[in-house]
């Protein structure tokens, strides 16, 4: 079972970037499927980006897509999330999750995931 903590949150100006690092604890990391999710307050959870395990499948939803690019390292058991032209609407706690036999869908599905970080807040502010 990995243990997953997200980092590289925090504040940044619209048109900014960030870039967000999902790091594992654990075997197998490179068997796993690795998910970013976000939840900013009074909204349902959206999936953002995935990448899957073996082909590195990726998947993107519409509102990053362009913008957010999602990429991994094996070697240091770690998923970066990388966001560029940042606006208000991304302000969120990002959270990372993974499982096995996921991101091979045209969309992030949260339910898939079993393993997830405590999460890392971004806000985008002047």
């Amino acid at each position: 079972q990995l243990q997953l903590v997200e980092s590289g949150g925090g504040l940044v100006q619209p048109g900014g970037s960030l870039r967000l690092s999902c790091t594992a604890s654990g075997l197998g990391f490179e068997y796993y499927g690795i998910g970013w999710f976000r939840q900013a307050p009074e909204k349902e959870r959206e999936g953002v980006s995935c990448i899957s395990s073996s082909n590195g499948n990726t998947v993107y939803a519409d509102s990053v897509k362009g913008r957010f690019t999602i990429s991994r390292d094996n070697a240091k058991n770690t998923v970066y999330l990388q966001m560029n032209s940042l606006n208000a609407e991304d302000t969120a706690v990002y959270y990372c999750a993974a499982d096995m036999g996921v991101c091979y869908e045209d969309y992030v599905i949260s339910s898939e995931y079993s393993t997830w970080g405590q999460g890392a807040q971004v806000t985008v502010s002047s």
